[in-house]
């Protein structure tokens, strides 16, 4: 845990009782961030300077509150390798209890380049959507209770598509569709330091 003292602060809001917060932090690109569902009891850690990042949309468009997927990025200003960053999401097919994390993109530039990206989550898959000049390119990963990208086979009738069409009409019930943070709430120990 981070020694800031700044207060908790939402940062994403599915609806009235799931949502994101980001917490300990020095200021909105470096902190801890938790997925909470006061409905169900969940408060589960999510990571630290990664989620808060994410430039791009996020819509978590599934009626049943099993399927959450949380997009993530670097800091500004961070240093890649002369391969890129790996930028991941991770994702949770239990109501958040429990995330697994892959991979989405690659780049130099994560938290300016997050900003052309739309994550959108339904009842069967989530869709990773790029949004180019002209266009866009989507591309659609089931979501199967008990299966881990990058370690399971994919069940039968489940694959990954590529170049599709994302479902008309999607949105989070609270209508909020980026991350934000208030920049004016700093903690009163900015000095501390790290353990």
């Amino acid at each position: 845990m981070l020694p800031y003292d700044a207060p908790p602060q939402v940062i994403y809001r599915i609806d009235d009782h799931r949502f994101i917060t980001l917490e300990h932090y020095r200021d909105c690109n470096h902190g801890d961030t938790y997925y909470n569902d006061s409905k169900a009891s969940i408060r589960t850690y999510l990571g630290r300077g990664g989620i808060e990042n994410y430039q791009g949309q996020l819509i978590v468009s599934d009626p049943s509150e099993k399927n959450v997927v949380i997009p993530s990025s670097a800091p500004p200003n961070f240093a890649c390798s002369d391969r890129g960053c790996s930028v991941s999401l991770i994702y949770s097919t239990d109501g958040g209890r429990t995330f697994s994390g892959t991979d989405f993109m690659r780049s130099f530039d994560p938290f300016t380049d997050t900003r052309r990206y739309a994550v959108l989550v339904t009842s069967d898959a989530y869709y990773v959507e790029k949004k180019r000049q002209y266009d866009s390119y989507v591309n659609r990963f089931p979501l199967v209770p008990g299966f881990k990208y990058g370690r399971d086979t994919l069940p039968l009738n489940n694959r990954i598509q590529f170049d599709v069409k994302v479902p008309i009409g999607l949105r989070s019930p609270s209508g909020q569709e980026r991350f934000s943070c208030n920049a004016s709430i700093r903690p009163t120990n900015p000095e501390a330091p790290l353990k």
